[in-house]
This record gives C-alpha cells, structure tokens and sequence, in this order.
C-alpha cells in the first residue's frame, strides 16, 4: 500500500489546514504606548437586537494597561462613545487580569493584547441599510515597571442597521474575545471579617481541579491588594484568607474575580455569613492543582486504554487486520516486523501528537474547540467519505496496490513506508470517536502543561498503535497467526464491508452538517472516484495505469471547493428525548424551577454518541421514567462546532463529546458514563 498510504498522507497534511485562516487584524490608533481599535462583531446590527462590540489593546513590549480594579497602583480606562441616533452601548466587561508586583505594590493588568467587550444594539425602529457610523475616546494609563503616562486614543468604524430578525454573521474572532472573559459563578459566596482579616467562602466542586488560584476584588479598597492570600478547601467550598481592605468594615457584598487556571476565571459576589476556617491547603487532598504527577499519570493511562478500544472501530478494525495479515505473510523476517511495527507507531502517534498540539493551539487562540475538531468542516468529511471509498474499493479487490496484496518486503524501505502512511491514516480516520477512557483523559489534557498534554495525546497514539506494535515485536504472537491461505482473499472481500458502512456513514453526516445537495455532491464525487479506480484496476500492469484517475481526483477537489459549509435553514438536530436544544440560559433556567435535568451533549460524527442514542436514549422505558420524574431535557448538539459548548465542555473537564450531566434538584452536576445503559436513566435520582 506504498502509493495509497503515501496519498493519504499528503490528504491528511491538507486536511489539518482546512479551515484554519489567518484573521485580519484591527488598524490600532497609531503613535501610543498601547495601540487601541474599534472592532465591530459583524457588519450588520439587525434592527432590535444587539451585537458585540470589541475595543482592542496592544500594548508595546515592556508596557502595561490595567484592569477595572487596577490595585494600588494605576487607573481603569474612561470611555465617552459618540453614537447616531438610536444606538445604544453597554457596560464594558475587562477579561481575566494578570497580576505584577513593582515595589512591592500589587498592579491588577494586561501586558498582552486584549480585548474589552461591550454590547452595541439598534432600536427596532432604524431602517435596515441605514449607515451607522460610531466614534470613541478612550483615555487610559500606559506604564511599564518604571514610567507611567496618560494616553488618550480615538477610534470610529462604520456599521449598516440589518433586517429585523436577521441573524447578524459573527465576526470569528470574537470567539477568542468572549473565551478570555470570566464566566459568571452563578452562586453567591459567603465573607467574614474578623480582627482585620477577610475570609471568603466561593462554592467549588471539591473535583474541579484549580491552578494558582486568586482572588481579584472589584471593589478598591475592600481587600489589602498586596497582602499574601492563602487558599484551602473543606469540601465544595474553597476558603480564600487575606488581611482586609480599608473599606471592609461594614461593606454588604464583596464582588470579585477568581482565577482557577491560566486565563480562566469566575465572576462572583460573596455576601456576609459563616465560612469556617481554612480547610486543606490547595494541593492536598480534594484541591490538586492541574498539573500534579497523580492527574498526568490517570490522564495517560486514560488516554492509552481509551487509544487501545478504537482498534474495534469499524473504519479502523478492516486496517488493523490487513497490517495482521501482512506480518502472517512475511514469514520469518523478525528485522522486518520490527521496522514495520515501530513504523506504523510511529505513523499513529505523530498524527495524534500534530492534532492535539493543532488543537491546544487553537485554544490558547481563544478558539473554543476540542477533540475531533476537524471533524466540525464538511470539506473534511467529503474528504475522508472519498478516502474510506477508495480503501473499501480495494479491499473488496476493484483494484490492487502492493502492500495490501502482500507482494511488498517488510524489510525493504516502501514496507516501512507503508506502514508509516497506514498508521497515520487509522490515528486519523478513528477522531470522531471518544470512547470510554478517553474522555477525562483528553479533558485533562487541555488543562495541564503543553509538554504534559503532549503526552496525553501520544499515550492515545500509542493505545491505537498497541495491537500491531506488540504483534510486531513480539514472535510468539505472530505465531499464532493464522498461516497464509486463499481464506485471506476473502477476509479481504468482508473487511471492505465496514469500511463502506463507514463511507455511508460519512454521506449521512455530509448530509446533516450541509445539507442533502452537499450529500449528493459528495456521494457523485465517490462515483467518479470510484469508476476512475475501476479503470485504473482494468489498466492494472500497463504502463501509466494511474491516469485514468486523475480526472476523478479533479473532480473530486472540485467537490472539495464547493460543498456548502452550512446546512440548510431548519435543519438544526432535535433531541432524541422529548426535550429543548441547550442554552446556559435555558439551563439556568430550568434549575431555578427546582426541576431535575438530564443534559446530554452529541455530535453526528460521533460514533458512541449514535450508539447510545439508538440503543438508550430512544428506549421506551427511559422516556417513561423522565417524565414520570418530570426530569427535563436538554440536547447539545456540537456537529459543526459551537463556542458555547465548548467553553461548557472544557467547564467539565472533557475536551470533546459525549458528556452526559444529571442535575438533581438543587445539587452540581453528575457526570454519567460514556456507555450508556437503560439502568444508568431509569437509576437517576432514586
């Protein structure tokens, strides 16, 4: 499979760069110390409803902008909009701050690009195409650690008023900006003052893991911003204690920011109660901050049994058998297996090790995204349905290619190669699944250091590739191979089976991400492709017996060009229960009715997802017992990628989909398996 495998290699290098767009940035307000824009977050308002508005900050190396609180040292910014008749602004929200010490004296800051947000609305009464133009002034204080100076900027942009109801097109790049805010906690905390010191109660899961937490307070003067800060837990309640501010006496509420990870931060209030004494210091039991060896060893071992259980997938079993097949053919040759079998590791894990260190890249670009992301854009699927087309066609014998007839030396340099390309192609064909195991692993991933998460994301390579590694280096189970026969012609012929379920299944999921004229496109491409093979496998042993194919790959870039990237109007997913389509707000909502909810988050390329859907969450019973608990339902559905649900997958530590969460009345979430039984729903709350 030399010529194959080397093929599905340069598609998978074009696949990881589909997508993926350099934005344009915002022209900054030249001759300052921090470089200030206006950016709109679409072109169009829509007529009575709202769209973000984004004022973006580059300081210069060196040089510094400050918080709403900025601490003992240095001013918020001062904002006067200038702004046409019926437009209106909101308050400006700050993302999660940063924290410098010059002289001892506590600064609250940015020394990074930001970005403050605010929200821009149009009365209903503007006509649609009116011009809109909108102006700034922007005072601020500029500083490095020796120097502090007053800088004014003013900055304008021009939007057009839409059509009412119209859905505005979001500028992307807001993603980044809304992933840097702080989320709201959602609960009050409690604050106690006591011989000058603060202590202040902030519920917390005990089994959310917090990394160098911080207490920002919103309010000058109701905490000693330079005092050390000790944090513990008891329990679900992490225990913040710092000396007092001047203001604390007598104060109703303590409003701040809570950091618990790099750029990750919570929104509260505390407001007077009892709060005990401080627990068990974060990193002890019931705290471990991110990043501690017993989190990095569950995580990867996670992550290598989860890798282990994707051989069984239906578009990666056919692979792993016909690489079986072909150790059973070598014979003797032990020099040979080994290349092979470290070759198709090797193959695996790269491929694991380029997308998880493509997706931790895009996170830290604010991009709330996860495992399997690539999955999200239908020019992969129609990429991937062409691919698994071709590999089915030559398995059921359309057309031959060494390494799968078994004529390639394993010893020679193509076997290497071929194993290398095939490795690649199982590591990438078996994303869209993540199976038992994987999930925290791949969760914890995205919170640990890179060099940790990398190795999250080669253990997974290095469960996949396990099977053929320990067949390659070990004799004696090559042993037990079955010998070679005419039965393995046929073993062929069946394997083509799964791999054109698997093709079928990727024209279904063409169809739901963009509809079903991206469905047909994509299933026209597959026959071009697939009476170009058939022609090539006529020409078999003649001089240039690839040309035939090339009108069918154009045709098929064609169909890579083209294919909608958008579903149709109505097409949204409805949930498998009688239920509503999840919103934070929804959510919320439904939780402050004191009712149970069961919330399940899905994707249509994910394997596990369908199955527990079809085989659970359809049953007859499971329906039946919700509503007799009148539990409701909520369905997330992340096919084509949703900044939302990503930023609540990453809340419950999991990089990807399925998640399952049941909310008792009044009670955190609970996190069921990712295999679902009967028993698991009709169980709940009992």
């Amino acid at each position: 499979m030399p010529e194959f495998a080397r093929l599905g290699g340069w598609v998978m290098a074009l696949l990881v760069l589909i997508g993926l767009q350099t934005p344009l940035r915002a022209q900054p307000a030249p001759g300052s110390n921090v470089a200030v824009s206006l950016l709109p977050g679409a072109s169009e308002a829509p007529a009575g409803a709202s769209i973000p508005v984004a004022i973006v900050m580059k300081p210069k190396p060196g040089w510094h902008g400050y918080w709403k609180n900025p601490g003992d040292a240095g001013a918020e910014a001062t904002i006067a909009w200038d702004l046409p008749k019926g437009v209106t602004v909101g308050a400006l929200r700050y993302p999660v701050p940063e924290r410098l010490i010059v002289a001892g004296i506590m600064n609250y800051v940015y020394e990074h690009e930001h970005a403050l947000l605010t929200e821009l609305t149009v009365a209903a009464d503007v006509a649609p195409g009116t011009r809109l133009p909108l102006g700034a002034k922007l005072d601020f204080l500029a500083c490095t650690d020796k120097i502090c100076v007053p800088e004014s900027a003013q900055v304008s942009m021009d939007i057009v008023a839409g059509a009412a109801g119209r859905p505005p097109v979001k500028d992307p790049r807001f993603d980044a900006f809304e992933a840097a805010m702080p989320k709201p906690l959602g609960v009050d905390g409690r604050f106690v003052v006591e011989n000058g010191r603060a202590r202040i109660g902030i519920p917390l899961p005990a089994t959310l893991a917090v990394a160098d937490p911080y207490f920002f307070p919103l309010d000058y003067g109701s905490l000693d911003h330079s005092a050390v800060q000790t944090v513990s837990r008891a329990g679900d309640l992490l225990i913040v204690e710092t000396k007092a501010g001047p203001n604390a006496a007598g104060l109703a509420t303590i409003a701040g920011l809570l950091t618990i990870g790099k750029g990750q931060g919570l929104l509260l209030t505390a407001r007077p109660g009892m709060v005990p004494a401080a627990g068990e210091p974060i990193g002890a039991t019931g705290g471990q901050k991110a990043g501690g060896p017993g989190v990095i060893v569950a995580a990867l071992a996670g992550a290598i049994l989860g890798g282990l259980l994707l051989n069984i997938m239906p578009c990666v079993f056919p692979i792993l058998s016909l690489k079986a097949l072909s150790l059973a053919k070598a014979g003797a040759d032990e020099g040979g297996a080994r290349r092979e079998a470290l070759a198709y590791t090797a193959g695996v894990v790269l491929v694991c090790l380029a997308l998880g260190g493509i997706l931790l890249g895009l996170r830290a670009g604010g991009a709330a995204v996860g495992w399997a992301f690539q999955l999200q854009d239908p020019r992969v699927i129609l990429v991937l349905l062409l691919l698994v087309t071709g590999i089915g066609l030559n398995l059921a014998g359309l057309f031959e290619l060494p390494a799968i007839g078994g004529g390639s030396r394993l010893a020679g340099r193509s076997g290497a190669q071929g194993a290398f390309w095939t490795g690649a192609l199982a590591a990438f064909v078996a994303t869209p699944c993540t199976g038992p195991f994987m999930g925290a692993a791949l969760g914890a991933a995205l919170v640990l250091p890179t060099a940790a998460a990398l190795a999250i994301f080669a253990g997974l390579g290095l469960g996949l590739a396990l099977p053929f590694l320990l067949l390659g280096l070990v004799p004696a189970l090559r042993r037990r191979l079955p010998k070679p026969g005419a039965w393995m012609n046929r073993l062929r012929r069946i394997l083509s089976i799964p791999m054109f379920l698997t093709a079928l299944g990727l024209a279904w999921i063409l169809g739901r991400q963009a509809g079903v004229d991206a469905m047909a496109l994509g299933l026209g491409a597959a026959l071009l492709l697939a009476l170009g093979l058939w022609w090539v496998g006529v020409r078999q042993g003649r001089p240039r017996a690839w040309l035939p194919l090339a009108p069918a790959l154009a045709a098929a870039l064609a169909a890579m060009l083209i294919v909608p990237l958008e579903a149709p109007a109505g097409a949204k997913a409805q949930p498998v229960l009688q239920g509503e389509m999840f919103s934070d707000e929804k959510l919320a909502a439904l939780r402050s009715q004191g009712r149970p909810v069961f919330l399940y988050f899905t994707a249509d390329w994910c394997i596990t997802c369908k199955v527990n859907e079809k085989g659970v969450l359809a049953r007859s019973e499971v329906a039946k017992s919700f509503t007799s608990r009148n539990v409701a339902v909520l369905a997330g559905d992340w096919t084509r990628g949703d900044a939302a649900i990503g930023r609540f997958l990453a809340e419950h530590g999991r990089s990807g989909v399925p998640l399952y969460l049941y909310y008792a009345p009044g009670q955190e979430a609970k996190i069921l398996p990712q295999i679902l039984t009967v028993g698991d729903l009709t169980g709940l709350g009992t």
